[in-house]
């Protein structure tokens, strides 16, 4: 089981981009000993599984740098990234357990994931438009770079260095904050 501070870091990454942290996990899970999920959730390491994650990742990575595109893809992933928050946090945490040979999952981990990954999503896809319209769509692959960048250095982070992963999340969502109070103004 993981701390606390990995499960909500992998949470947070999943809200910028939702297939890195379930394939970064996964893969670290399948081959190495830095990950070690309970039997409930080594579903998350199946080859398949992996391989449609990595397929929608390289959707996912050339969609967000596409202005007007990237909106489209933001309104979708409203539902993809806080799904990929919960599963990341609840089986980080190993918040699975079999109860009369039922695995039974603690839903109340599970939801805590997809708002952490939400709340990160929300603030994202606000600041997008900004950033879009200011610099004429040029800011588009810029800053979905650093959000493919950012959830990446926090999900390695996450499973090497809690705290850090953590502080680093904090620090993404003031940014994103900012850009999103620019937009209500």
């Amino acid at each position: 089981m993981m701390s606390i501070m990995t499960a909500l870091s992998l949470a947070g990454a999943a809200g910028l981009n939702a297939y890195i942290p379930l394939l970064v996990f996964g893969l670290l899970a399948r081959c190495t000993d830095l990950v070690d999920l309970p039997p409930e959730w080594l579903w998350l390491t199946h080859p398949v599984l992996l391989g449609v994650v990595a397929a929608l990742l390289v959707v996912e990575l050339v969609a967000d740098k596409i202005p007007v595109v990237d909106s489209v893809n933001d309104v979708i992933q409203t539902v993809v990234r806080p799904t990929s928050g919960g599963i990341v946090f609840a089986s980080g945490l190993g918040a699975a357990e079999v109860v009369d040979g039922r695995t039974e999952i603690n839903w109340v981990a599970v939801i805590a994931g997809v708002l952490i990954a939400l709340a990160i999503h929300l603030l994202k896809s606000t600041a997008r438009p900004v950033v879009n319209a200011s610099t004429a769509g040029v800011g588009a692959p810029v800053l979905s770079t650093v959000e493919d960048t950012t959830s990446l250095t926090v999900t390695l982070l996450a499973l090497l260095a809690p705290g850090i992963a953590a502080a680093l999340m904090v620090a993404a969502v003031a940014a994103l904050g900012v850009l999103g109070v620019r937009r209500i103004r």
